[in-house]
């Protein structure tokens, strides 16, 4: 009776665990930068290599920061989104082109339409792995004093963006006003 016990109960928590994980949704990832300094970086910009962009050159205002690749495919179905965002004015939006070549990546804005005031270029991706990206995309709302107040993981949303990033952002520029 005891060996038939042991395989059933191994069984049983082991559909436990799986049932556990189905529930779990990938893009509410936790992240410990919430409330945090976004890391420091000061890489060259995609559009012109001989320049850099800094975060500390974007300190003092809201802004949010977008982690895409021309390979990936989630980020060409968000992209429209994007450009949407921008759009509004809201906040300016930065890239983060993720281990990605630049070519192809330049000949994807080009077709696409550009969203970013600048894309950073990641090709190491140890600044992605100091944001604690898991994968493209990912985009992160970060403050006037330079702290992360959102993440989201994988693409946008029409839901997450109308309402999440953008009353967020809104909210964020009145409190810098007001602060």
């Amino acid at each position: 009776m005891k060996r038939l016990l042991l395989p059933l109960m191994a069984f049983a928590v082991l559909v436990v665990v799986l049932a556990a994980g189905l529930t779990h949704d990938p893009r509410r990832l936790p992240s410990v930068l919430i409330g945090q300094p976004a890391p420091f970086f000061d890489l060259p910009t995609l559009q012109a290599s001989n320049e850099r962009l800094s975060s500390q050159a974007l300190r003092g205002r809201v802004w949010i920061l977008n982690v895409w690749a021309s390979w990936c495919e989630s980020c060409r179905d968000e992209h429209p989104l994007l450009l949407d965002l921008a759009a509004l004015g809201i906040a300016p939006v930065y890239g983060m082109d993720y281990k990605d070549e630049r070519e192809p990546a330049l000949q994807w804005l080009a077709m696409a339409g550009n969203p970013y005031q600048a894309s950073i270029v990641d090709r190491s991706g140890q600044t992605g792995i100091d944001y604690g990206v898991y994968g493209v995309p990912e985009t992160f709302v970060i403050d006037r004093a330079g702290i992360v107040r959102y993440r989201q993981a994988g693409p946008l949303t029409r839901d997450s963006l109308d309402g999440v990033i953008v009353p967020l952002v809104k909210r964020l520029q009145h409190e810098g006003l007001n602060g």
